[in-house]
């Protein structure tokens, strides 16, 4: 019979130690072969939807984590991880002003594991998971701490009461933001020049109106994502968010009731905001964003509606792409299985809604060509999933390119922001006197 020689069953034994070793070595965390993972951040969104804590790491981690009572306190023991120089001063990243949380400390609970002790001001529903890396992000620890009761739009909506109109820039109170994306695309062609635009917003006009209109504004991006970042260092989030509180004045003195999806510096999925939308019953849904890309030559605003068929350009397709990235950015459990959330997000199937959104984009389009040059000039079209409320007229406004050295200085100036309102009102009151929403039941 014949035998396989010694040398041959050496290197077959060899190769399966071999396998094994490598196979032991990827199913192994790397705090259990020796390297802990190290703490890079820890950032504090405050807000009154929810407050965000962000621990990132170098590596992914174990976590455990469980409440007590009296006082209230959120507990999260972390495996591996050791106390370091980013934990120094913890307790100076929460404001006397956080709706939820009194007080973050941490320290080391026994070998190997680091606890962090969340002191809170009332009870919570606190959602605790991790995040993979994305971006210029590592792996992300993620305590999302919500009240017991949720925040209702409608009531905050009626209740809310009026704010200075002030640009917008507080970064959390540490930030270890992500790099710019890095975009290319070149400019259009020269667009045609829209009809002139009045130089502000209309007077005061009795109306007509069958009741009071509600439109929700939707400022990009916010909290951990920043969305572009101009070479100049101005983020996208916060451009939309001053531009969106200004349009909020406007429409208000036109006695418009206007909602916010995010009125302050926290990230807020793709999801929430057509849903909020939706609960405070919305006649018109405004998304503000700020575009880049790679080559600083481009230029100019765009308005986009969504599309079922198909992107309008390879561009609008690729910006839609990227839009659409927000939640992986920004941060979304994707333990929660919601289907309120779910159903939100349904294809624009309603023609008469798709025809009012494109109505709506023409006008706002028309009046931004006043003081601004057109990427294009005509409507765009794309899958942005911010977009699909299936009974709201639904627009996406590119402000301008935060890419171009010369838009993004304009976009940061006061002056230009207000500019950039007046246009934007003009687009949607010249809308809703031409369209008039029908009586509610």
């Amino acid at each position: 019979m014949f035998r396989k020689a010694p040398f041959l069953l050496e290197r077959r034994n060899f190769l399966n130690r071999a396998g094994r070793l490598s196979l032991a070595l990827l199913v192994t965390p790397l705090w259990a072969a020796g390297k802990n993972p190290v703490l890079l951040a820890v950032r504090v969104w405050p807000a009154e939807d929810y407050t965000r804590v962000t621990l990132e790491l170098d590596a992914p981690v174990r976590f455990s984590h469980f409440a007590l009572e009296n006082p209230e306190r959120l507990v999260v023991d972390i495996e591996g991880v050791e106390l370091n120089k980013t934990l120094e001063g913890l307790a100076d990243k929460v404001g006397a002003s956080d709706p939820y949380i009194r007080l973050l400390r941490a320290g080391r609970f026994k070998p190997g594991v680091l606890r962090l002790v969340m002191e809170l001001k009332t009870r919570v529903a606190p959602q605790v998971f991790t995040l993979p890396p994305v971006g210029a992000y590592g792996h992300r620890l993620v305590l999302d701490i919500y009240p017991r009761t949720p925040i209702d739009p409608l009531m905050a909506l009626l209740n809310q009461k009026e704010e200075p109109d002030a640009a917008f820039s507080e970064e959390p109170r540490e930030n270890a933001s992500p790099a710019a994306e890095n975009t290319d695309g070149s400019a259009d062609k020269k667009a045609v020049k829209p009809e002139p635009a009045k130089t502000n917003v209309p007077e005061k006009t009795e109306s007509k109106r069958a009741r009071l209109y509600t439109i929700t504004l939707d400022p990009g991006h916010g909290g951990e994502d920043p969305g572009a970042i101009g070479r100049g260092g101005h983020r996208e989030k916060n451009i939309a968010l001053s531009v969106a509180k200004r349009l909020k004045t406007r429409l208000e003195e036109q006695q418009a009731r206007v909602a916010l999806t995010r009125d302050g510096d926290f990230f807020v999925p793709l999801a929430t905001r057509v849903q909020k939308a939706r609960k405070v019953h919305s006649d018109l849904f405004v998304s503000i964003h700020a575009d880049a890309w790679i080559k600083p030559e481009a230029h100019g605003s765009s308005v986009f509606v969504l599309s079922e068929q198909g992107a309008s350009s390879s561009a609008a397709r690729w910006l839609a792409q990227k839009e659409n990235k927000a939640d992986l950015i920004g941060g979304v459990n994707l333990n929660i299985k919601d289907p309120v959330l779910a159903r939100t997000l349904l294809d624009l199937s309603q023609t008469a809604t798709k025809t009012d959104s494109i109505r709506l984009a023409r006008l706002v389009l028309g009046e931004l060509g006043g003081i601004n040059r057109l990427h294009r000039n005509q409507v765009e079209q794309a899958g942005f999933a911010v977009l699909k409320a299936p009974d709201i007229p639904s627009v996406l406004v590119e402000t301008a390119f935060i890419s171009n050295p010369e838009e993004e200085r304009k976009l940061s100036d006061e002056n230009y922001q207000n500019k950039l309102a007046d246009a934007m009102a003009r687009g949607i009151l010249r809308y809703l006197e031409q369209n008039p929403p029908p009586p509610r039941a």
